[in-house]
C-alpha cells in the first residue's frame, strides 16, 4: 500500500523554495544528487550510482549515503517552515543496515514532529536496483528553524 504522502505534492511555492535551496547546495551538486519528491513533511533525494560516490568495495560510500539522508530530512522539515526561515541540522544518527548497492540510492526524510524551534525527522535510505527497493540505512535527525540570512 502506498503511503498517502507519496501521492501528495507540496504547493508550487514550497516546491520552488525547496528546489532553489537544494540547487544552492554545492555538495549535492558535487555528488550528483537530485530532488525526486517534495510533499508536506516528506522529501526524497536520489543519488545515481557512479564510481565517484562509492567506496573501495564498490558500495555507495557511507558519507554519500549519510549526506543525502541528512538533506532529505532537512528539506522535509523545511517544507513545513514559514517563508523567510531556513533550516539547520542540530544532530543526526545513521545506522547502516546493509551495503548500499543498486542503480541508485534514495533517501526519504519524513517529519515525525514539527515544532516552533526544533523538528524531528525519520531518515531512511534505500538501495534501488531495477525497481526493487531494499532498506540500507535508517536514522533520526533533529533540526532547528532559523531566520533566513538576507542573501538566501
Amino acid at each position: 500500500m502506498e503511503d498517502r504522502t507519496e501521492q501528495e505534492q507540496a504547493s508550487p511555492e514550497v516546491r520552488a523554495r525547496i528546489q532553489g535551496s537544494f540547487e544552492r547546495q554545492g555538495l549535492m551538486g558535487l555528488l550528483g544528487a537530485r530532488m525526486a519528491h517534495i510533499a508536506p513533511g516528506r522529501v526524497h533525494i536520489v543519488l545515481p550510482g557512479r564510481p565517484e560516490v562509492t567506496q573501495q568495495n564498490g558500495y555507495f560510500h557511507a558519507g554519500a549515503t549519510s549526506a543525502i539522508a541528512d538533506g532529505a530530512g532537512g528539506y522535509a522539515a523545511f517544507t513545513l517552515f514559514p517563508e523567510n526561515t531556513s533550516v539547520l541540522t542540530v544532530e543526526y544518527k545513521i545506522n547502516l543496515l546493509a551495503p548500499a548497492v543498486g542503480d541508485h540510492i534514495e533517501a526519504v526524510g519524513t517529519v515525525l514532529k514539527s515544532g516552533r524551534t526544533l523538528t524531528v525527522c525519520r531518515l531512511e535510505v534505500f538501495g534501488v536496483q531495477g525497481g526493487e527497493r531494499s532498506l540500507v540505512a535508517t536514522g533520526q535527525q533533529t533540526l532547528i528553524r532559523v531566520d533566513a540570512r538576507p542573501d538566501q
